[in-house]
């Protein structure tokens, strides 16, 4: 590996504008192509094989078009104080202002709320339902701007007017600003690492290269993919943080080889042939948790896993040839100030923080392991009342019209009318239709729980029912999921008795069904993608209990990363610091993108800190000697990486979006502990608890473990003569 990397570097270095050239030419194709490319269609949410998407197909079979994914708006009319909606001059202006919104050429219907029953008991709210022709992403600006009028109108009356619903979204996603926020901390960052403009600013140039070419191919493949607008987000998160990262990695190694007296060429394949093997590792890591992703079985998630996924190959290529090639065109750009002007290349042999920081660690492994391991677990303990769901309007900003026609819903009609259950009766086969479905109804309405049951509504063969029951208790509540669990299981005795199958759906339904899959597959999950890892890192470290310790390293920070957010988004502690108004039950996927998306990345920091370590053991070193030197290289590197990733993923948290918020802390927070407690302290504290047992490896695992030269022993050995230092300008005239 290290040998066939070093010829890759060293052809990067040579033929630095045939590969500038290239992926600039790439760069160029995905851009026209995704320039040119029709958009993909919104295919909705969908989760094969639950009981909620099984009777939401079912539907779509039976009522052709009545599921169409038309967007709408429910707008929400509350009378002034001490009056009510039905007075006559509110009413009159809740019927103008229906009759305006009925006029938007995308408009299929507007419902008036007073032919429709659409008015709270009190007589103090009331709602109209508007349908669009199109979906909710095909809405022109001036039919967005026709609702926005529409509602100031009524506003005007004196009516409080606020709307929801798919018209309202206004697409959302992570762009601009977070990126921003995240690219800038990571030049601050690195421009203190390393010292230098030229050093800072060439892993940033190719990290973005590097995501724009991910996000144009993501772009141009989603209408032959059927990739939606939110499948590129994570893939921008990761696809920018590792691009950063691995660069970094290369560029670090490549100012170390200098220092050793590497001419520009030597050095910098010497630096793909060993910090490149451990890009490609720690690549592999990261790409096998994305791709795992596929086993929750979420299309949507799986979609999300390889689109990152293909962001992370990107980086690794990027990192292994053009940050080489860059390399060519300023091999003395990235070396530090005082470098450049003395004309020499020093090698630094003072002790730096990392040597400090080890030697601390080394001398008092037991407690710095203890209280590592003591802290996670407590910040691990929330995770015992994890609470999972999909937060929805209710989890916006009181600032949004979303939010305030959710809360004018819930009170005019009560807590259970803005997650209502869909109950799909199949009658098929059966002679009396009508009395199979009126004593569901029944049944349904009689469960405790359950406020209202509407008439049931038949399809043209009159073999199929629809009815809506509304619970007693919001979407996500606990009360709810219970009310579900009761009515499916009182099911066997009503179908008995009626000849029918019936089966429940809706939005709440769904999100309790996506909950339980996720929960269910999360153990699988893991045990694939550890069990993949771990095999990885065995090629890699050739060793038993290292990869062990990573992967129960691994487990500790993820479940006190998944802790923090249960404590800040689910119990509220801290939660307006981050501009968190509403808490409420963690979403669905969260454990999921926290557990793929982290471990990847724990195993990147892992590798590049450990591989030094096991390169300085194989060439000689004690045990701990060799946690000494593997800090001495990579520490600081290490914590530079580290603090990119937080900025990057920190970023987000300054989003509306309450999901990109809760994924963007959660993330932030798990480098956090990761990086700085599991890798940087209990890591050393195990390695020098083991010592030299840490690199034992059974014989026969030995012999069936394929040999892979990641420490650069070969070149070592062909290198074992350093150059004599020349003068920088020297250096650059023999390049």
């Amino acid at each position: 590996m290290a040998t066939f990397l070093y010829r890759v570097g060293r052809l990067a270095f040579r033929r630095r504008w045939y590969v500038a050239l290239v992926w600039a030419a790439v760069l160029a194709a995905v851009g026209l192509g995704a320039l040119k490319a029709p958009g993909a269609a919104d295919e909705g949410f969908s989760m094969p094989g639950i009981e909620s998407q099984k009777a939401f197909d079912l539907m779509e079979q039976r009522f052709p078009g009545a599921t169409a994914d038309g967007a709408t708006a429910r707008v929400v009319f509350v009378a002034p104080k001490g009056e009510k909606v039905t007075a006559t001059d509110n009413r009159k202006a809740v019927e103008a202002t229906v009759t305006d919104l009925a006029d938007g050429s995308q408009v299929a219907s507007a419902v008036n709320p007073f032919q429709a029953k659409a008015v709270s008991r009190d007589g103090t709210t009331a709602y109209a339902t508007v349908t669009y022709k199109v979906a909710a992403d095909d809405l022109t600006d001036a039919s967005k701007t026709q609702l926005d009028q529409a509602l100031d109108q009524a506003r005007d009356s004196g009516l409080t007017v606020d709307a929801g619903g798919t018209a309202m979204n206004d697409g959302g996603g992570a762009g601009g600003a977070a990126e921003l926020i995240g690219v800038a901390i990571a030049a601050v960052v690195l421009l203190v690492t390393f010292g230098s403009l030229a050093a800072a600013g060439l892993p940033l140039l190719t990290a973005l290269i590097g995501v724009g070419v991910s996000m144009a191919s993501i772009l141009a493949l989603s209408d032959a993919l059927g990739l939606s607008t939110t499948t590129g987000t994570l893939a921008m998160m990761l696809g920018l943080a590792v691009g950063i990262d691995y660069a970094l990695f290369v560029v670090s190694r490549y100012r170390e080889e200098r220092a050793k007296g590497r001419a520009p060429q030597e050095a910098t394949s010497l630096a793909v042939g060993t910090a490149g093997s451990a890009v490609v590792f720690a690549g592999l890591t990261v790409v096998i948790a994305l791709a795992g992703l596929s086993v929750v079985g979420i299309p949507m998630l799986t979609k999300m896993g390889l689109a990152a996924a293909g962001a992370v190959v990107v980086g690794v290529l990027i990192a292994l040839t053009l940050v080489p090639a860059f390399l060519g065109f300023w091999p003395n750009a990235v070396l530090r100030r005082k470098a450049r002007k003395s004309g020499r290349v020093q090698a630094e042999t003072r002790d730096n923080g990392g040597t400090r920081w080890a030697r601390f660690v080394l001398r008092r492994p037991l407690p710095v392991l203890l209280l590592g391991v003591v802290g996670l677990g407590a910040l691990a303990l929330p995770v015992t009342s994890l609470q999972l769901g999909m937060p929805g309007d209710e989890a916006k900003s009181t600032s949004t019209t979303e939010r305030r026609a959710y809360d004018a819903l819930a009170e005019g009609f009560g807590p259970g009318f803005n997650g209502p259950l869909t109950v799909v009766v199949d009658a098929k086969g059966d002679d009396d239709a009508e009395g199979a479905a009126s004593t569901i109804a029944k049944e349904i309405g009689a469960t405790e729980g359950v406020v209202s049951v509407s008439p049931a509504r038949f399809n043209e063969a009159g073999d199929t029912a629809v009815f809506s029951v509304v619970p007693s208790t919001a979407p996500t509540d606990e009360k709810t999921k219970d009310l579900v669990t009761t009515i499916r299981g009182e099911r066997p005795g009503v179908e008995s008795a009626t000849g029918a199958t019936f089966e429940v759906t809706g939005t709440t339904a769904l999100n309790i069904d996506i909950s339980e899959k996720v929960q269910s597959a999360l153990v699988p999950y893991l045990i694939v993608v550890v069990g993949l890892a771990i095999v990885l890192l065995l090629v890699v470290f050739r060793s038993l209990l290292v990869p062990l310790k990573a992967a129960l390293g691994f487990l500790l920070s993820v479940l006190a990363s998944l802790g923090a957010v249960v404590v800040v988004f689910q119990e509220g502690h801290g939660a307006g610091l981050l501009g968190v108004e509403t808490t409420g039950p963690i979403m669905s996927l969260m454990p999921i993108f926290l557990v793929g998306i982290v471990f990847g990345l724990a195993m990147d920091y892992e590798v590049f800190l450990v591989s030094r370590m096991r390169e300085a053991y194989v060439h000689g070193e004690s045990a701990q000697q060799a946690v000494t030197s593997g800090f001495r290289h990579s520490a600081r590197v290490v914590v530079a990486a580290a603090l990119i990733m937080i900025a990057v993923f920190a970023g987000f948290i300054g989003e509306s979006d309450s999901m990109i918020k809760m994924i963007g802390f959660g993330l932030a927070a798990a480098v956090l502990l990761d990086a700085f407690v599991v890798r940087m302290a209990i890591v050393p504290a195990v390695l020098a608890l083991l010592g030299d047992k840490a690199w034992w490896l059974p014989k026969w695992l030995d012999r069936a473990l394929p040999r892979v030269d990641v420490e650069g022993e070969a070149l070592t050995r062909a290198a074992d003569t350093p150059e004599e230092p020349a003068p920088v300008g020297q250096e650059a005239a023999r390049v």
